[in-house]
C-alpha cells in the first residue's frame, strides 16, 4: 500500500499515512472518536524527501496496515520545527479542508502578485500565528521576516495567509467594514491607522490569535516563505471556486 509524507499546519507536524490526501483530509478533519474535529490545512510531501532532523524512514516502516488491513491513518515523525525544515522543494501540493470534510487542493506557484501601496492583513499560520497588520506587501513582508538583518523579528521560515481587508486596505479609519468577520473591527481599524501614521510596518492585531482561519477571508492565497524564496499557493476566483468546486465553498462558508 502506497505511504505518504504530509505537512500540517494545523497543528504544525510531519506525518506518515497510507491515506490518499482525500482520505487523509477527511479523517484529519472529521476524525475518529477520540480525535478532535475542525478545520484542517496539509502539504503533501516529496515522498522521497529525506532530511537528517526528521526520523522518516523509521517512521515509513511502522506505517503499514492493521491486522484487518486497514490502511494505517498517521503516523507522526515530528511535531517540533517542521517549517523551517521543509524545502520549497518538497513542498507539493496545499489542501484546504473545512471541518466536515470537503477538500481543495492548490497548487504551488512562484507567480507573485504585484505589490500594491495599500494596507495588508496577515494571518500567520506556522510555526507562530499571530494576527499582523502590515504596510509591507507580501514579497517585502517575506523579506522583512526572513532576510532583512535589521530586522528585530527573524524566522527561518514561515508560512500564512493574507486575509482580505476590503475598503479598510485604502480607508482604514473611515471605510466600510462590509461583511468582514474579524474580531474588534476598532481595534484593527486603529492598529491599520499607525501603519500611516507612525514609522512603522507591522502592528499587531492579535497575539493569541488561532491558527485556523476563515477560508473566505483569504485575499488571494497562501504563501510559504523561506531564506531561500517564496512560493504561493493561489486560490482561484469566487466564480471559479463556485463554478468547479462549490460543495467545498459551501462548507468553507457556512
Amino acid at each position: 500500500m502506497e505511504k505518504h509524507l504530509y505537512l500540517s499546519l494545523m497543528p504544525e507536524a510531519l506525518i506518515a499515512s497510507q491515506l490518499d490526501p482525500k482520505a487523509f483530509g477527511a479523517y484529519y478533519a472529521v476524525g475518529t472518536e477520540g480525535k478532535t474535529q475542525g478545520q484542517a490545512a496539509f502539504f503533501e510531501i516529496d515522498p522521497a524527501f529525506r532530511s537528517d532532523y526528521f526520523p522518516i524512514e523509521r517512521a515509513l516502516q511502522q506505517c503499514h496496515e492493521h491486522e484487518d488491513g486497514r490502511p494505517k491513518n498517521s503516523v507522526y515523525i515530528s511535531v517540533y520545527r517542521v517549517i523551517e525544515h521543509v524545502p520549497l522543494a518538497a513542498l507539493g501540493t496545499l489542501y484546504l479542508v473545512t471541518k466536515d470534510g470537503r477538500i481543495l487542493g492548490l497548487s504551488k506557484s512562484t507567480n507573485l502578485p504585484e505589490d500594491v501601496n495599500s494596507l495588508h492583513l496577515y494571518n500567520e499560520i506556522a510555526p507562530i500565528n499571530p494576527l499582523v497588520a502590515s504596510s509591507l506587501a507580501p514579497k517585502a513582508f517575506h523579506k522583512f521576516m526572513m532576510l532583512d538583518p535589521n530586522s528585530k523579528i527573524s524566522l527561518p521560515a514561515l508560512c500564512w495567509v493574507e486575509c482580505t481587508l476590503g475598503n479598510l486596505a485604502e480607508d482604514p479609519e473611515f471605510g466600510d467594514v462590509g461583511d468582514l468577520p474579524y474580531d474588534n473591527i476598532d481595534h484593527l481599524r486603529s492598529c491599520l491607522i499607525q501603519l500611516r501614521t507612525k514609522h512603522v510596518v507591522t502592528k499587531l492585531v492579535d497575539r493569541l490569535n488561532p491558527a485556523s482561519f476563515a477560508y473566505r477571508t483569504i485575499k488571494n492565497g497562501v504563501y510559504y516563505g523561506t531564506r531561500e524564496g517564496l512560493v504561493i499557493y493561489q486560490l482561484p476566483s469566487v466564480d471559479e471556486l463556485k463554478a468547479n468546486h462549490y460543495p467545498w465553498w459551501r462548507s468553507a462558508n457556512m
